[in-house]
């Protein structure tokens, strides 16, 4: 009696490759690829405080973290501590809030293959609606009047990115030059208006480019700590919220798998009946919608009027966007921690959270945007690892074709 056929050990041509693990990681979105860049980032910034302070970095990322108010979350930090520990973290969650909308202006572009740089743009021109919106109708009542706010800002954002969108599918201008250009557009005109139409009758008296502050109607309820000290507003659920719609529309909804399809190729959906000029607007719409709504939300949740730093300054936060699309991988889960990540960083790092002992606050800003700037370096490192690794595969098949095959013995 024979024994029962083996069968034959698996070929080492079918187990999987190094490059198609990281390709699957890439496909899936993993969080292998954003930790690991986020952890090189680190790395070399630590790097950076060592040859410029001489010190252990170790300690300096130390008060960073305390900084940045994510202590608190250890039962074992008590009194004072927890107290100030409470007022950072609310600091760092007003932040991320913002952030969380303005990567998701970037995000839901780039999944319909398109590249949102105008972010600024539809922040200043959401801001500018939500203020005016929230000095007129001083006579509602305070859930209409921050609806009517927010809708106003929101729609304001779209139809600025909108037209963007809407040159893209009619005569095909790109959209990172149209965007720049709305832009400067959306600066310029801002400027104008803090400083005419808009200015306060009282600033303008001392020469000084504000609007006036918004009805304590339409400003946003805080839920934690004191409105007095700038405590979180309820803003913070509104971008949840934000991050599950976006979710919702990308995987649920005839809009999303369209967007989706246009994103991975442009042509393919077209064949396939995909109105893809349709799908370029309304893409770049949604975009902008998202970061009028951060405008919207850091009007009505703690800056409450529009001065010229806001316009020139503080909208670039809408650059820092596309610095969260990309760590987050265009994911919901992915945008919310990269906007935790870049708003802990702000916050741990600015000069009242650092002991200058350990770290001098004045440079305390430049090691923020170092890491920043190398987390955007590295964003790509999977499709560069992808690249070598083809590359090294096809020199060797190469090779294998140039080298003399051995001749078998007898």
């Amino acid at each position: 009696m024979t024994d029962a056929p083996q069968p034959s050990p698996k070929p080492a041509e079918a187990l999987p490759s190094v490059a198609a693990r990281l390709a699957f990681y890439q496909r899936a979105s993993g969080i292998v690829t954003p930790l690991l860049t986020a952890v090189l980032a680190f790395f070399i910034g630590g790097l950076v405080v060592l040859a410029t302070t001489h010190k252990n970095p170790l300690n300096t990322y130390k008060e960073i973290f305390n900084g940045t108010g994510l202590n608190w979350l250890f039962p074992w930090i008590h009194g004072t501590e927890r107290a100030s520990a409470a007022l950072n973290l609310q600091q760092t969650l007003i932040y991320a809030t913002t952030l969380a909308l303005t990567g998701l202006a970037v995000a839901f572009a780039f999944r319909c293959g398109l590249f949102n740089i105008g972010g600024q743009g539809q922040y200043i021109v959401g801001s500018l609606v939500a203020v005016q919106m929230g000095i007129w109708f001083t006579s509602m009542s305070a859930v209409p009047h921050v609806l009517l706010a927010i809708i106003a800002a929101s729609l304001a954002g779209a139809l600025w990115g909108g037209i963007a969108g809407f040159l893209r599918a009619s005569v095909g201008a790109h959209e990172v030059i149209t965007t720049i250009m709305l832009n400067w557009i959306a600066v310029w005109a801002g400027l104008y208006l803090i400083q005419g139409p808009l200015q306060d009758p009282r600033a303008a008296l001392v020469q000084v480019s504000v609007t006036k502050e918004v009805s304590p109607h339409s400003k946003l309820p805080v839920w934690w700590g004191n409105s007095a000290l700038q405590g979180l507003h309820i803003g913070f659920f509104v971008a949840l919220a934000a991050l599950v719609v976006y979710w919702l529309v990308l995987s649920r909804t005839t809009l999303g798998y369209e967007v989706r399809a246009v994103g991975f190729n442009a042509e393919a959906a077209r064949y396939g009946g995909i109105n893809v000029a349709r799908n370029y607007f309304l893409a770049m719409a949604i975009s902008g919608l998202f970061a009028g709504l951060a405008g919207a939300i850091d009007i009505l949740g703690w800056q409450f009027r529009i001065d010229q730093t806001g316009i020139t300054v503080a909208s670039q936060i809408a650059f820092l966007g596309i610095a969260v699309a990309l760590l987050g991988r265009n994911t919901p889960i992915g945008v919310f921690l990269a906007a935790m990540l870049f708003a802990a960083l702000t916050t741990g790092t600015s000069t009242r959270n650092l002991d200058p002992s350990v770290f001098r606050p004045e440079l305390a800003g430049n090691l923020t945007r170092i890491i920043q700037g190398l987390v955007v370096l590295f964003v790509g490192a999977d499709l560069l690892i992808l690249y070598i690794w083809r590359l090294r595969r096809k020199l060797k098949l190469d090779r294998s074709k140039v080298l003399p095959q051995e001749v078998p013995q007898a």
